[in-house]
């Protein structure tokens, strides 16, 4: 292990919880300063578990950073099913999670594609109002939800959903 990574795991070591949460930052900087110089993403996510009275709920947390060429147009898009409760300001878990989602614009058409693992084609419902897309999918207990803020409006009839992997890409054309 380099010097500069055996140094950080001390300091976070010693440093107990602050150290920690300090030396996360300090990481997420460095990361996007080197993003920022290549336009790139950073993706990061976990999972929590808890133990319910009824069922065991599985907290599913991360974020996506988008950077452009040069540092222009820096992103961050949270998903998962964790929330905090706008009553209480504490963290409650959700049914339903919030999948990581892009959306690319093509010469002919816009390319939405959402991270659904366990989800079949058959298993999403597509609701199109003006230019925002509502995805909806079900399968099990697998459950998920995302409004998507499109380039334009697109007709509900144009949209052609396929699934490969948990990975559901919708081609929309005008």
């Amino acid at each position: 292990m380099d010097k500069k990574k055996t140094d950080k795991n001390a300091n976070r070591q010693a440093g107990g919880r602050s150290g920690g949460i300090l030396s996360g930052l300090s990481d997420l900087i460095e990361k996007l300063g080197d993003l920022a110089e290549k336009g790139e993403n950073l993706s990061r996510s976990g999972e929590i578990h808890f133990g319910g009275k009824e069922k065991d709920l599985k907290g599913v947390y991360g974020f996506s950073v988008k950077v452009g060429l040069g540092g222009e147009g820096i992103k961050v898009e949270p998903f998962g099913n964790i929330r905090k409760d706008k009553t209480t300001g504490e963290s409650v878990v959700q049914e339903v999670r919030e999948p990581m989602v892009d959306v690319f614009e093509e010469e002919n058409h816009t390319l939405v594609v959402a991270e659904m693992p366990g989800i079949g084609a058959e298993n999403v419902r597509l609701e199109v109002k003006d230019d925002v897309l509502t995805i909806t999918a079900e399968k099990g207990d697998k459950k998920y939800r995302k409004e998507v803020l499109l380039p334009r409006s697109y007709p509900r009839e144009k949209m052609v959903i396929s699934c490969n992997n948990g990975i559901v890409e919708i081609k929309c054309q005008s």
